[in-house]
């Protein structure tokens, strides 16, 4: 386009700030409900209880919360051995015997934010080789598709503060099939289904228990506790509930000798810390009362002497009568054990009160938990109004629920753990220059939201990012200080790297911070400057690292590495390639396209406060035409299939395009913003800039900022031109290729029949179709980027496409699905994306949910089918749900999306 086609900027100030921003609702984020401060600071509109909870936050409603893990045995944190195998050095039969050093798991639990006290559950139907105390599930070795928990259990309700919380497990009645799931799942190799514990037949004749816990706070520190267990059977039968209070050990590692205790006083747990002070357990009924140490049983480990009441000395004496229970009615974890008789059919209460001087469950007990049910109905019907209806409104519910109880307190200082403890052996050498050798100064201590807290109960940096733009709809206050927390000195490398995950924190997660950081940001109301400033200056250290260390040639193409797409190329990304040249990653450089571009509408809305920040929007404005333009430079762009490639770079050779038709080709899609006249207007310095930059550098501008459509008061910055535009969506909305009917799939059903192959000198591999689980062992087990559809990509492309609907408005259409599909806008068309990626949680015609596939007690049984699970990715033909069963993480953007559904 030539100067002279141009719309020419004239400088005023008095119009309004508009920038992309104006776009996001359009994703499905809306506005959140948060009152807006009056000049004395305090709220000027009404607020329901939980939201006044919010706001008071600061004196300790979020004190005690759902911060215990549902598994902490096979963690990294946990492996002290020589060869880095967590899996090994840790397994679940050590889990009940052995002290655990970072952190603690259990049932149901809940603990205080630096997890000194913990409250969870134990069961024993009368039957098992063990008490029932954490999730079971296989390790990475043992699933033929990964890491895998084999039990049922989900996250039904909570308010931000956890005033009110809901949790409920099935616990079988006949024996748990432990050694069955081991034993079939080994059996079974990658092509075949996970063998699941409905297969092993425990749960025939309904015989199970149903066990429920409700959670209500009276105040911070006070909190009642129900618990409703149902007996589903046919049959009477008899259930051990032991509702059990421990300290994480923290004294036995040499760097403390303070050991609290917990004593049985006036018919109550009482329990005594030196920071914590004193909580104490009341419970209705008349349980027995049982003692032990959360300290490892050396004899059963490994053959010395040790502790006569170790960690399992419960279990071992409800199971067995063994005397490891202490007399004296003390130690450092206890539980009051009932066995209680349930007739079929029916069900049985326990009440218990937590509090600092508790020594009932209180007159009032009942009356607090109605009451906080019915507040958080409060809280949610201004979120999710009644025109959603019951089924949407329940989906998003519990989407919200699960990532509210994903919340982890997350323990690991890398220096301590390399060096070993003071009281432990000697760090064997290898550990020292092994794993996250290189992150020493990495401390943490926080209550941090995970992805899943049984698969992946440590925290990744863009799955977090992703949570946060869910969680703030519902907590804006908690998801800007867990994005501010990962940029923070003790998390962040001085380089400016940001930490992967804990099995390699030097790993290249996509640079998705900035991103979320201004959904966030809107979110909230577009107001908290302070938080955005913050976060920005710590982006700009993270956004160097970037450009001085990915990419390798300096001509502002991007390696990254896998970049959390694992599998879906045909090489591992992050190995160095066995022949002389580079791997220039399409999506790597989006990536970064998207981060200039994210930075940069930062830079300008600080700008509107501080002049200073215009600079930074120039040299973001201008560093993402140089990103962008490379892309065409080097290849990345095929004019021959109108798509978008890796390709690998070799001296003095033409670039080789790794022709695979993935998500890789469609994430330059999301790097793309409008930027108005108006705002433009209002910073007349930058205006400047940007003319001048226009008329000297046209070679970089032409491609990548446009302005030719008259209904639009401004211009489109994008990777992806107007032009290339429609011969892009054509293959993105083939039901052939990407288009599925439950959303985008991460790599395009054309290549089942006709998979990519790659051969070069000694290379030789290739890439197929696969809906569902991976057959490709390649960077683990659970990689499985190739044909499933994953809910972040697919939120990312939502929002593009709705950016260039902004831009092209109405007057542009395109034919969806491609092919016979009728003229569509491309807002009608992210609506539709919307409605699939939601109806894989909503009923069909015949009443079946896709998520749950062919199991019949989902589909079927009432009881069972208003419980959903959000799975960490879906089949891309039949949507049902795989991989990690909990992942509320970025799969709860579903809630966005119904939220955004209810206010257009």
């Amino acid at each position: 386009m030539s100067d002279r086609q141009r719309r020419s900027i004239s400088p005023s100030s008095t119009l309004p700030l508009g920038f992309c921003a104006a776009t996001v609702d359009t994703a499905g984020v809306t506005p959140s409900h948060r009152a807006q401060p009056g000049s004395d600071g305090a709220p000027t509109a009404a607020l329901d209880p939980e939201r006044l909870r919010l706001v008071e936050a600061h004196d300790g409603w979020k004190q005690w919360g759902p911060y215990v893990s549902e598994r902490a045995w096979g963690t990294v944190r946990e492996d002290y051995s020589a060869d880095g195998q967590p899996w090994e050095y840790f397994p679940h039969d050590h889990a009940r015997s052995r002290a655990y050093r970072w952190s603690e798991d259990g049932l149901g639990a809940i603990c205080d934010t630096q997890q000194r006290l913990c409250l969870g559950f134990a069961f024993w139907n009368g039957k098992d080789p063990i008490l029932k105390e954490r999730i079971f599930g296989l390790t990475g070795d043992e699933g033929n598709h990964g890491e895998d928990a084999k039990e049922y259990w989900w996250y039904l309700d909570s308010t931000p503060t956890h005033s009110w919380m809901r949790w409920r497990y099935a616990y079988p009645q006949v024996a748990f099939p432990y050694d069955e799931l081991v034993a079939e799942n080994g059996r079974r190799g990658r092509d075949e289904p996970e063998f699941e514990l409905f297969d092993t037949g425990v749960f025939e004749q309904d015989r199970y228990w149903e066990i429920t816990a409700d959670y209500a706070k009276a105040s911070h520190d006070d909190i009642a506790i129900l618990l409703t267990i149902r007996n589903a059977g046919p049959d009477a039968a008899t259930l051990h509930v032991l509702p059990t209070l421990w300290f994480r050990n923290t004294w036995s590692w040499g760097l403390d000798d303070r050991t609290p205790t917990i004593s049985f006083d006036d018919g109550c747990l009482a329990a005594s810390h030196h920071s914590l002070g004193m909580t104490r357990l009341a419970a209705d009924g008349d349980p027995t009362p049982l003692f032990c140490n959360n300290e490892s049983n050396t004899q059963r480990l490994w053959n010395t002497e040790g502790d006569p009441f170790p960690k399992d000395g419960i279990g071992d004496h409800v199971l067995h009568g063994t005397p490891t229970v202490n007399p004296q009615r003390r130690g450092t974890k206890a539980a009051l054990h009932y066995e209680i008789d349930v007739a079929a059919g029916g069900t049985a209460e326990i009440r218990l009160r937590l509090s600092r001087n508790a020594t009932k469950v209180g007159p009032d007990f009942d009356e607090l938990l109605a009451r906080r049910a019915e507040e958080a109905d409060q809280f949610y019907a201004t979120l999710l109004p009644d025109t959603l209806g019951a089924e949407s409104t329940m989906i998003a519910r519990q989407a919200l629920a699960g990532m509210l109880w994903s919340k982890q307190f997350y323990h690991y200082d890398v220096e301590r753990w390399l060096d070993g403890d003071p009281s432990g052996v000697e760090a064997p050498a290898s550990r020292l220059s092994g794993r996250n050798s290189g992150w020493r100064h990495l401390n943490n201590a926080d209550v941090i939201s995970m992805p899943d807290k049984w698969e992946y109960p440590w925290y990744a940096a863009w799955d977090l990012a992703f949570h946060c733009v869910a969680l703030a709809a519902v907590d804006a206050e908690f998801a800007k200080n867990q994005l501010v927390l990962l940029c923070r000195e003790w998390y962040m490398q001085p380089n400016g790297q940001l930490p992967a995950y804990e099995w390699e924190f030097g790993d290249v997660n996509p640079p998705v911070h900035a991103w979320a950081a201004l959904r966030v940001f809107e979110s909230d109301g577009s107001t908290d400057y302070a938080f955005l400033e913050r976060v920005f200056h710590k982006l700009l250290l993270n956004f160097t690292w970037w450009v001085n260390r990915k990419d390798v040639e300096g001509n502002n193409v991007f390696e990254g590495g896998f970049l959390g797409l694992d599998n879906i190329g045909p090489i591992d990304r992050s190995a160095q390639l066995p022949i002389d040249g580079e791997l220039e990653q399409s999506d790597g450089t989006a990536w970064m396209a998207m981060y200039c571009l994210n930075l940069l509408e930062m830079a300008l809305v600080l700008a509107q406060h501080d002049q200073t920040y215009e600079d930074l929007a120039t040299k973001f404005l201008e560093h993402f035409t140089y990103i962008a333009n490379a892309m065409d430079r080097c290849g990345l762009w095929s004019d021959e299939d109108d798509f978008y490639y890796d390709v690998v770079q070799m001296p003095g050779a033409e670039p080789v395009p790794l022709r695979v038709r993935s998500m890789v080709g469609l994430l330059p899609l999301a790097a793309t913003a409008t930027l108005t006249n108006d705002m433009l207007r209002r910073l007349p310095d930058f205006a400047s800039h940007f003319e001048w930059f226009l008329r000297q550098k046209p070679q970089h501008a032409a491609n990548v900022v446009h302005n030719d459509v008259e209904s639009f008061d401004g211009w489109l910055l994008s990777i992806v031109s107007p032009e290339r535009l429609p011969k892009i969506l054509r293959t993105m909305f083939d039901e052939d290729e990407f288009l599925s009917p439950f959303g985008l799939r991460s790599l395009a059903k054309s290549h089942r029949d006709a998979p990519f192959v790659l051969h070069l000198g000694a290379l030789s591999a290739s890439v197929g179709y696969e809906p569902g689980e991976s057959r490709s062992g390649l960077f683990g087990g659970n990689s499985n980027w190739r044909g499933p559809i994953w809910f972040p990509l697919n939120y990312l492309l939502i929002e593009s496409l709705l950016r260039f609907d902004r831009y092209l408005g109405d007057s542009f259409t395109i034919a969806y699905p491609t092919g016979d599909g009728a003229p569509s806008t491309l807002r009608e068309v992210a609506t539709d994306l919307s409605a699939r990626l939601v109806s894989l949680f909503t009923d069909d015609p015949s009443g079946r949910r896709p998520l749950f596939g062919e199991c019949d007690r989902f589909q079927h049984d009432p009881a069972w089918h208003g419980q959903l699970l959000f799975h960490e990715y879906f089949d891309g033909d039949t949507g049902c749900g795989l991989g990690a069963s909990h992942q509320t993480g970025w799969t709860g953007l579903v809630a966005n999306l119904i939220r955004n559904r209810g206010s257009t």
